[in-house]
């Protein structure tokens, strides 16, 4: 037992490590794989970025959108102007060119000939103009058109004169269909996800459609105003993220989260990498689970390891113990000769003792279950004697009041008082003897073989007993006694015993309800009479047989140490009859039957 013990506290060790290991091994080999493509990523907004960021100041240098600012009313030179937004455009690949003046207003459009023209729409609510008037250099800017609704890079950059005074802001904007074109997960076996996130935490890049102008932040704070002007006529909803925490191998942008679609959730390493110039965050989100099936793995290398290592050892302690056994197995052989001998001997006389013993104590045996079923009996008046005292207390009470009363009445002279209150006092004496009689007839010892008995007599001995008890107060006890004699084959005494025990039982078990009900019945059954003991209380708990097993009990020390039952079922056992528990089938709470066999009566 102890080498099975030594050899599970050394596999415990072995996987707890192969597991450890191999989630270093797994989430190490996710989050390299992540920033592999973070960083390609990265490197292509960053080339995008510098690819546009110096066209707006480009344009801004045409005199041409100079002199349009400073003729606004010129329609000729308006017309210019917007031929010039188109060429640009054309030239740069952009989505739009439009340039605004000083109160944010667009007076010139590369879309200037179409139905959602630019021209004439005020745009000074949008951060890249407010920003680009604020700094007086090159401002980039990311959001949803607000005609279009199109995602787009905006970049802008002030228009001055010759003397360098701020005429108005030319914008570029650039559609981010190409940045997601270019997107590439690193596995797709792994179900891995990207996605780009604003300063604000919401999603407007994604390989998953459905997580666009999704908020990515934990907690339930809603959008700012600013952000909502940003993203027009999008709801904004938050993600069901929850964050799981940071494993150690990881590096510090890398966590562990589970995301909540629907019904169902899934587990992602988050590896986040902030892009340039824009306070944008590209996170990759790769599934959890090839980190699962790296932890199977090394844990069944670890086992391979481990079982090569514990068979080497059995083989080596095998061997081992086949050589010492046969140093030492002629040794054994003549002594096993010797002792075989001595044991036969020794057996033939502890055989004559052990039936010399069992003799003696099959004696002691029925001598001890007449002492043990008088014990169980003096234990059951024990537990009632408080019952008994708050009996006997109030007669005793009441006899001393009539007789303090009756030396009164005798020194006045009032003899007709005096033998009223005498008259009083012995009716009190006869209901305490009464009382006291029949706890007296339940304490003495059985006598004689079993032999004809009425049952309904057991049943009222036994409820004067248990009525006598200060807690069968408030019990409704019903007893619904035949007309007819019950004789059956029995012992009076020991039948009265088994009916105190079973009712006992009954009053402590519905001492916890509003309205405590016992019921007694006797019928006959076949060559049997069958009298049924059921109570409204908890009921019996687990295996009914075991309750009749000696010092088994769900009660406290105080009310029986568990040895009412097993007592009982041995006295009815001895008269040829029979006694079980269940609990009730048609209301809460148990039922004890016992049977005793029917004795025929002749006239």
């Amino acid at each position: 037992m102890s080498h099975r013990i030594n050899a599970v506290l050394v596999l415990i060790p072995v996987l707890a490590l192969s597991w450890v290991l191999g989630g270093w091994f797994g989430f190490r080999q996710l989050e390299q794989s992540s920033l592999q493509e973070a960083f390609r990523y990265r490197q292509l907004v960053a080339n995008e970025l510098n690819r546009y960021l110096p066209v707006p100041g480009l344009v801004a240098e045409h005199p041409v959108l100079a002199g349009a600012l400073r003729q606004p009313d010129d329609e000729t030179v308006l017309l210019e102007a917007n031929r010039q937004m188109q060429r640009m455009a054309t030239i740069v690949g952009g989505s739009d060119v439009y340039l605004m003046d000083m109160s944010g207003m667009t007076i010139a459009a590369n879309n200037y000939a179409q139905p959602d023209s630019f021209v004439g729409n005020n745009y000074s609510f949008r951060p890249y103009f407010r920003d680009a008037v604020e700094s007086g250099g090159p401002v980039a800017y990311f959001a949803l058109g607000s005609q279009s609704m199109e995602r787009g890079l905006y970049f802008s950059h002030p228009v001055r004169d010759q003397r360098g005074k701020m005429l108005g802001v030319v914008a570029v904007k650039v559609l981010v269909h190409e940045l997601e074109s270019q997107w590439h997960r690193p596995d797709a076996a792994r179900e891995a996800e990207m996605v780009v996130l604003d300063g604000d935490g919401i999603a407007f890049l994604s390989s998953n459609p459905g997580w666009l102008y999704r908020d990515f932040r934990p907690g339930d704070s809603s959008p700012a105003p600013e952000t909502r002007q940003r993203y027009p006529e999008r709801e904004l909803l938050p993600m069901a993220l929850e964050t799981l925490g940071s494993p150690w191998v990881l590096s510090e942008g890398s966590q562990t989260i589970r995301l909540a679609e629907g019904d169902q959730s899934a587990d992602y390493l988050s590896v986040g990498t902030e892009l340039p110039r824009l306070d944008w965050t590209l996170r990759v989100l790769v599934s959890t689970q090839s980190v699962t099936w790296s932890r199977i793995g090394f844990l069944l290398m670890g086992l391979a390891l481990y079982l090569a290592g514990f068979l080497t050892w059995l083989y080596l302690r095998e061997r081992y113990r086949r050589e010492r056994e046969l140093a030492i197995r002629g040794e054994q052989l003549e002594r096993r000769v010797a002792q075989r001998t001595a044991d036969l001997k020794r057996s033939n006389d502890q055989l004559l003792e052990e039936i010399q013993e069992r003799e003696r104590t099959q004696n002691e045996l029925r001598e001890t279950q007449q002492e043990l079923i008088q014990a169980a009996k003096l234990a059951v008046l024990g537990q009632m004697s408080a019952g008994l005292n708050h009996e006997m207390n109030q007669p005793l009470t009441a006899i001393q009041g009539y007789a303090r009363n009756s030396r009164k009445f005798l020194q006045r002279g009032a003899n007709d008082m005096v033998d009223a209150n005498l008259e009083e006092i012995i009716g009190l004496c006869d209901k305490m003897a009464e009382m006291t009689r029949q706890f007296k007839v339940f304490a003495r010892k059985s006598e004689g073989p079993p032999s004809t008995v009425d049952v309904r007599m057991a049943v009222d001995a036994a409820l004067k007993i248990i009525r006598a008890q200060k807690s069968s107060e408030g019990i409704d006890i019903r007893w619904e006694r035949p007309d007819q004699p019950a004789m059956c084959h029995g012992d009076l005494n020991r039948i009265e015993q088994v009916m105190v025990n079973l009712l006992a039982n009954a009053v402590q078990a519905v001492e916890v309800r509003e309205a405590p009900e016992i019921t007694i019945d006797l019928n006959a059954e076949g060559d049997y009479w069958r009298c049924r003991i059921r109570d409204n209380g908890p009921g019996l708990a687990g295996n009914t047989e075991q309750i009749f097993e000696p010092f088994f009990t769900t009660k406290s020390v105080k009310q029986g140490l568990g040895l009412g039952l097993s007592i009982s079922r041995q006295i009815v056992d001895a008269l040829g009859g029979t006694l079980t528990g269940q609990n009730r089938e048609d209301a809460p709470g148990a039922e004890f039957v016992l049977k005793l066999k029917q004795r025929k009566t002749t006239e």
